[in-house]
């Protein structure tokens, strides 16, 4: 049974002959979360073979002759290519000499994880003694098991080493075991593949014995852990938004609703172990079955080759015989089935069946679809950051492999070429026997067809809106390009752990110096016949042999002296960095309530780094913006609509003094006002069913009321024609939501092209969808049919796209939209003149408040000439070689003589904060450096809206033309030149010292290819050196692989810290290249997240990250170590001294408790605690006075002079500890009241001991700068731990001779006389200096704590913002007298059609001015230009306040020549230049016609000057005079 579709429902996605563009995202039923964490697990690296690639996304073509050079990724091929052989049995040149198969590929199975259960023990402990403190150690403990050396317990020596070794490999396993669980997730998901078939290619591989060993390991510790867990799953409870946040993998936000009708009916029962998959297409959105569906068990099934995006047959020619790989003729055992596997046991030569919503497995060559046309859908965002669809297309010769009988017949080889990292590149050919299907004793001959890169699937893509995709698999693992560009995740460490090394080893040298003084000393003191020792000793260790006691002294120093290299020290950091880690993670503060998503970290051991970044590169799209496009403004036919406030306005005008808080408020207050009188209009004008009130961003009342013809009938005409070309000229395909009436989505290759359509729609032109070729418009009510004859697609080079579209009235009509350049340099010649100037004029305007900028045009063919054109656009677009050249020349020769109808003006919107999170960062001496993938004039835009860029900066623009690393070096020294520099190794020596942050008067703007120029060795140096000295560098056009090249150039360039941030699998390469990975968990996937150090929601989270966090975790660490090095040396240069007196034989002077209790009990608590909470100012003091974070990017918290000066004074007080006790022990006898003495070894240890812990405590607590109630608690506690271990211990007669030192000691006043005195004289030459230091050499610190002090920063604790305000802006704000205090611009009084885009001579501060400024007042030639017309004769007596436009005009900064330098900038005078440079004729190629759209005449310039009525009271439609123009009739 047939059922007939409505009218409305044929929503048929068929743009005839076009490339096309896969926008609609329907979700399939039965497609819930399918791998999402699979996804996202792979750390992926983009290799150096980026493409260049369309900014809108499209891809380059397929390289025809396999041309390696074209790439970069042909140099990292790993072999010379493969082929892969499919029903046919491998030839005698495919085997070795004993008959094997030469060609072994890689399992598809993967493993990110470090570890199996077998390896984990052996390598980590092989990974962990890398560490030399830890080999140093273990070394210790070797020795100390000889008696000879003197320690007493070397079990209990053993124990640290254990623990850190223990708790590490803990932290390593766990790390481990989710990269482990993530791996088997995504090898064990499932895929349908064509089971009980012969795959030549691969059928003689065997599993090695080693293989199924370890696979019976793991095999054996996942169920033990799936028991535990399913154990604990019984009693557990939902996790908590903490607990998800820490996971691996996370859901992406999705927000697109599952389609009504994607039941799969056809395999509803692949539950069953075998079936044969029969193509069924999927109905689109509210679209019903086809008149030829079958109706089955109640669900519609259309017959197999008639799809949903219709037939291309009515219009093309009668196709080209491609062939097919299927032998009609040959007979098969007909066994083969399609069944469920796993991803890991997928090998190359195998035929799979992919399905919507799932991942690809491998990289797959597309055979054919469930579209007659063989395209697929597929969504790329895992690769390359991208969430717009690509389409791909089957090979013409495999279309009618559908089945898997197919698959057995089908008989054909695929010569490919090696695996390489070039995502955007592939070439290979296929090659079968041609055979007669009517007669099977023909002879058969060889065909063959290319294969590119738009018939391969790779891994990590998904398909989207396609029912069922049939392919072979050619790359699998290892080797397919994801996995390739994947790489390594390096290993990160922090830069204060790097330096430690060499602290450590000047400890190991003075170790080394005390160890051979013991030595040295002994062996001499030996040696001596007339000393004591002779009469009273038995003997030595040597047996008198004063060479060997000298060595045997010598290992007995290193044990006695072990903790001057404290082991203590790593485990003291690991806890520190972990704990820090874990409130980094706590803090509200960045908690993401959107996505539920707090700042997570994800590497422990580098959050000290953060607290010295330099350099920070961030992506643009997703990163600084919200990749969400709104419609803005517009002008057509001269006239500007529009109301809008962007952050760049807002930034021109805080240049210019203005208080922007005020006139955003007043502006969005007005803003607030013409959304409702527009929407007014709307309703009134035609009761739009597909507009919602909150959807709508062009907020242009007037534009309503000229569209109602208020203006008269001819603006009328220009802003319909206008819109319909939006609704018309685009590539977008429609998503309906069910309801009365139905909700209108659009999805479309970029977001720009779907705000366009989107506007349009909201002012009544909306498209409905498409019938087979027609669009299908509803235009104020009426709906109307246009078909589309044509579109000629946009690219980078083109920078516009066309349609070619048939009107309702039979007229053809090329429209045209791209850049403003483009379109300019393409119109008619002589004509429109006065319109393409203030058309200039007002894009140039809406540049500069940040808006991204199109023109739109339009050109009528006439029959025959369109006939002509299509038969040379057929002829290319089936062409072999060089189709893309082919198809832009023809393309280019239609898009001539065109009319101008106006430009559009799209806001990327930034994300909240940014600006100021900029501008904060800027203050803190950072430098940002945006790397983004989008065209130059983009960047430019953005740079502006988020304060990188202001107009008083000279933009120095790279665009080298010619490739050449000549020209390239010649503009590298001429711009050095103009800093007075040459590019030097002596100047890059004094750059690595120089940290100050850059004049703002230079900025750099480079493009991919340039950049790539740049980046060689040989003029590294000198780009490196000029973007040193310009405040902001912005990379555009550039791949993955250039932005870490980038990073590392300044990272090892520089010798600084970076930090780099992105949201897209693109920017992983940067994250990991840097020393600090951000990555943000946005709407691109999560692969940067998973790749990052560490992940937040929003870029103005950055801000904390870094100002607060990052500089805590520095101070602190830097000031911990020290202390942690001080403290050891009080503690063993105490040893050391006593040997003085025991002829250096390695006596021990404490008890061995205390030498083991001292860094794990009486002293290691102060100072973790002033690791984890010490705060010098607190959060929001930071944030306030971000100047504060400069002393990390100097390092000047921990420098080798600090070191050393720790050090000494250990030394000094080590001494005082020791020797004010030896004074007190030497003159005087010590008897307690039992007449027992207390003037032996083990109570003068006491003494010592004491006094070096209570010293050590309060010296922590001196160099701390919170004191609260916790920190005194941990320094007392601490201190007095000593007395209680020493009562407890010595009240035992296991003590030994220690027994009642504790009463005996501490009963005595001379105790606690040597305690406070020596106490005082350790510890008063620092306070001293502290006290110097702090009143008469104050750090910015200490002057900033004196002021929070004096109560300054108290208003803090009233502000809530998140970027809290500093005190001087509080004053300046307090003490102003709002809008009063700054004289707004002066308003010109002339005509408007002579007075400048804005009054340079009035412009309300001195900031505006420019001295370099080389044409003119205001560096344009606005005035010259308007000279050459005369204004109109007549003007309107009563023009519109037009808010918008005059704050735009009064807020205008002058104009740099640096920008009308580059072609990608919006200029008036540029555009000027360029207009009708590539039209053919000289004069108007078109017919002249009263009154036609664009014609010059006198009347339309007098309309184009009636702007816009008050935007509150409603005046009387204008005196258009007694001419009234004539009236072109709009097509219907």
């Amino acid at each position: 049974m047939t059922t007939q579709p409505n009218q409305e429902d044929s929503e048929v996605t068929n743009p005839v002959k076009r490339i096309r563009w896969a926008t609609h995202r329907a979700k399939g039923a039965t497609a819930d979360s399918k791998r999402h964490s699979l996804k996202e697990r792979l750390h992926r690296r983009m290799g150096s073979g980026e493409k260049k690639r369309d900014s809108l996304g499209k891809e380059g073509g397929p390289l025809e002759n396999g041309d390696a050079e074209s790439s970069d990724g042909g140099s990292e091929e790993q072999d010379s290519g493969r082929r892969v052989y499919f029903n046919i049995p491998l030839p005698e040149e495919e085997r070795d000499e004993e008959g094997h198969a030469k060609a072994h590929y890689a399992r598809n199975k993967i493993r990110t994880a470090k570890y199996t259960p077998l390896s984990f023990v052996p390598k980590n402990l092989w990974f962990q003694f890398h560490n030399i403190a830890n080999v140093y150690f273990l070394f210790i403990i070797i020795l100390g098991i000889f008696q000879i050396f003197g320690a007493s317990n070397p079990a209990l020596n053993a124990v640290p080493l254990i623990v850190i070794l223990t708790v590490t490999a803990i932290k390593d396993a766990a790390e481990d075991w989710r990269r482990t669980g993530l791996d088997d997730e995504l090898n064990n998901a499932i895929v349908h593949r064509l089971a009980d078939f012969n795959n030549v290619n691969t059928a003689e591989d065997t599993v090695s014995l080693w293989r199924r060993i370890k696979k019976a390991s793991s095999r054996g510790i996942q169920w033990v852990w799936n028991f535990w867990k399913n154990k604990k799953a019984s009693k557990g409870k939902e996790k908590g938004w903490r607990e998800r946040a820490m996971d691996e993998g996370r859901p992406s936000l999705d927000t697109r609703r599952g389609s009504i009708l994607t039941h799969r009916s056809s395999y509803r029962g692949h539950d069953e172990d075998g079936i044969q998959m029969t193509p069924v297409p999927s109905p689109l959105p509210d679209q019903g079955p086809p008149t030829d569906a079958l109706n089955m068990d109640g669900y519609n099934h259309s017959k197999e080759g008639e799809q949903a995006r219709g037939s291309e047959a009515k219009i093309a020619p009668a196709p080209k015989f491609w062939g097919s790989v299927i032998n009609p003729w040959k007979t098969t055992p007909d066994k083969a089935r399609f069944k469920k596997d796993a991803w890991k046991n997928v090998q190359v030569g195998d035929f799979v069946r992919l399905y919507n919503d799932e991942e690809i497995p491998a990289d797959v060559i597309v055979l054919s679809t469930s579209s007659d046309d063989g395209a697929c859908y597929v969504e790329t965002k895992n690769l390359d950051g991208e969430t717009n669809l690509k389409v791909r297309s089957a090979l013409h010769s495999t279309r009618d492999v559908k089945h898997a009988r197919h698959c057995e017949r089908a008989d054909f080889v695929i010569e490919s070429e090696g695996p390489h990292s070039n995502l955007y590149s592939y070439s290979a050919v296929i090659r079968w026997q041609q055979h007669d299907r009517k007669n099977p004793e023909a002879e058969p001959y060889e065909m063959a067809e290319p294969v590119s890169i738009n018939n391969l699937l790779l891994r990590g893509s998904q398909i989207r809106n396609t029912e069922w995709v049939l392919g072979v698999v050619l790359f699998t693992g290892d080797e397919t390009k994801i996995m390739i560009n994947s790489g390594i995740t390096p290993s990160k460490r922090a830069k204060i752990s790097k330096d430690l090394n060499w602290n450590v080893v000047y400890n190991f040298i003075i170790l080394f110096m005390m160890c051979l003084v013991s030595g040295i000393i002994l062996g001499i003191f030996w040696a001596k016949p007339d000393t004591s020792h002779s009469l009273f000793e038995f003997g030595s260790y040597g047996n008198n042999n004063a060479a060997l006691d000298g060595v045997i002294s010598f290992w007995a120093g290193v044990i006695l002296f072990q903790n001057l290299v404290p082991i203590s020290l790593y485990i003291t950091l690991e806890i520190i960095r972990t704990l820090q880690a874990f409130f980094i993670y706590s803090d509200v503060h960045m908690y993401y309530e959107k996505l539920d998503y707090p700042c997570t970290p994800k590497s422990w051991n580098i959050s000290d780094d953060v607290g010295q970044i330099e350099y920070i590169f961030s992506d643009k799209t997703g990163t600084l913006t919200q990749n969400a496009m709104e419609f803005k403004k517009a002008t057509v036919n001269g006239v500007p609509y529009g109301e809008a406030y962007t952050e760049a306005q807002a930034g021109m005008q805080r240049r210019q003094g203005i208080n922007v808080e005020e006139e955003g408020a007043r502006a969005r207050e007005q803003i607030a006002r013409d959304r409702v009188r527009m929407l007014k209009g709307i309703r009134n004008m035609h009761d739009n069913p597909y507009l919602r009130d909150e959807d709508l961003t062009f907020v242009a009342p007037d534009y309503i009321d000229d569209l109602a013809g208020d203006s008269g009938p001819e603006q009328k005409i220009a802003n319909e024609q206008f819109m319909v070309a939006l609704a018309v000229c685009h590539t977008v395909i429609t998503e309906r939501t069910p309801g009365d009436p139905p909700k209108i989505e659009f999805k479309a290759q970029s977001p720009d092209e779907a705000a366009l359509v989107a506007t349009a729609r909201d002012v009544g032109f909306t498209l409905i969808g498409r019938e087979d070729d027609r669009l299908i418009v509803n235009v104020l009510g009426e709906e109307r049919k246009y078909t589309v004859l044509n579109t000629l697609e946009f690219n980078s080079s083109r920078k516009r796209m066309s349609a070619i579209v048939r009107m309702p009235n039979g007229k053809i009509v090329l429209f045209c939209k791209g850049a403003d350049s483009m379109i300019y340099s393409r119109l008619v010649p002589g004509v429109q003149r006065e319109l393409r100037q203030t058309t200039g004029e007002h894009l140039e305007m809406f540049a500069r408040e940040g808006l991204r900028t199109l023109c739109i045009a339009q050109r009528e063919l006439d029959e025959a000439e369109y006939q002509e054109w299509q038969k040379d656009y057929e002829i290319a677009a089936n062409a072999v070689n060089n189709r893309e050249e082919r198809l832009e020349e023809v393309s280019d020769r239609i898009e001539t003589d065109l009319w101008l109808l106006g430009g559009t003006a799209i806001e990327d919107r930034l994300q909240d904060g940014v600006p100021d999170a900029i501008s904060l960062l800027g203050k803190a001496g950072i430098k940002l450096w945006v790397l983004t993938g989008d065209k130059v004039e983009t960047a430019i835009n953005i740079g502006f809206s988020c304060n990188l860029l202001d107009n008083e900066m000279d933009l120095i623009v790279f665009k080298i033309e010619d490739e050449s690393l000549e020209t390239a070096e010649a503009q590298l020294d001429k711009h050095l030149a103009t800093f007075g520099m040459t590019g030097s190794e002596e100047e890059l020596a004094a750059a690595q010292d120089n940290h100050e942050p850059p004049a703002p008067t230079h900025a750099i703007i480079i493009d991919g290819d340039s950049l790539k120029l740049v980046l060689d060795d040989t003029l590294k140096r000198k780009f490196l050196l000029l973007c040193k000295q310009c405040r902001s560098v912005l990379c555009c056009r550039v791949s993955p692989s250039q932005k870490a090249a980038v990073v590392q150039m300044v990272k090892s360039g520089l010798d600084c810290l970076t930090l780099a941030i992105g949201d897209g699998a693109n920017d992983v390469a940067m994250i990991q290249e840097a020393h600090v990975g951000v990555g943000i968990a946005g709407v691109e996937g999560r692969a940067a997240v998973m790749s990052s150090d560490y992940a937040i929601g929003q870029f103005r989270f950055l801000t904390r990250l870094v100002l607060v966090h990052g500089r805590w975790s520095y101070r602190r660490l830097a000031e911990t170590i020290a202390n942690f090095f001080y403290k050891n040396l009080v503690w063993t240069f105490s040893l050391f001294w006593y040997q003085i007196y025991t002829n250096f034989d390695c006596q021990y002077i404490f008890d061995y408790t205390y030498i083991i209790l001292f860094n794990l009990a009486f002293t290691s608590l102060p100072v973790i605690l002033m690791g984890v909470l010490d705060q010098d100012v607190n959060d929001k003091v930071s944030l306030a006075v971000p100047q504060l974070y400069r002393r990390g990017i100097e390092r000047k918290e921990w420098t080798q002079p600090k070191f050393w000066m720790y050090m000494l004074d250990g030394i000094y007080q080590s001494a005082i500890t020791f020797f004010m006790v030896w004074l007190l022990f030497r003159p005087a006898t010590f008897n307690t009241a039992n007449g027992l003495g207390i003037d032996d070894l083990k109570r003068m240890g006491v003494f010592v001991a004491t006094i070096a812990v209570v010293v050590a405590n309060i010296y922590i607590l001196f160099n701390t700068y919170r004191w609260d109630w916790l920190m005194g608690l941990i320094v007392v506690i601490s201190t007095l731990l000593i007395w209680f271990w020493t009562g407890v211990y010595t009240a035992f007669t296991g003590s030994a001779q220690f027994y009642h030192a504790a009463p005996e000691v501490y009963g005595s006043l001379a105790f606690w006389a040597i305690l406070l005195l020596t106490t005082v004289i350790c510890l008063l030459p620092r306070f001293i200096v502290k006290s110097l230091q702090k009143i008469y050499f104050p750090r910015d610190v200490d002057i900033i704590r004196e002021q929070v002090a004096q109560g300054k920063f108290d208003y803090l604790k009233e502000t809530d913002a998140f970027i809290p305000p500093p005190p001087e802006k509080v004053d300046s704000v307090s003490s102003s007298e709002g809008p009063k205090s700054k004289p707004a611009a002066v308003a010109h009084t002339g005509d408007d059609d002579t007075r400048p885009i804005y009054p340079p001579s009035v412009a309300p501060t001195a900031t505006t001015h420019n001295p370099r400024s080389q044409n003119g007042s205001n560096s344009t030639d606005y005035t010259f230009r308007r000279s050459l017309e005369a204004p109109p004769a007549h003007r309107m007596s009563l023009d519109r306040p037009r808010p918008s436009f005059d704050r735009a005009r009064m807020s205008m900064d002058r104009v740099r020549p640096s920008f009308e330098a580059s072609n990608d900038f919006t200029s008036a005078a540029l555009l000027t230049r360029m207009e009708s440079s590539q039209s053919r004729h000289s004069q108007c190629g078109q017919p002249s016609q009263p009154g036609q759209l664009g014609q010059p005449t006198h009347t339309m310039s007098r309309l184009r000057n009636a702007f816009r009525r008050p935007t509150v009271t409603r005046e009387e439609q204008p005196d258009l005079g007694t001419h009234q123009p004539p009236v072109p009739q709009l097509p219907q």
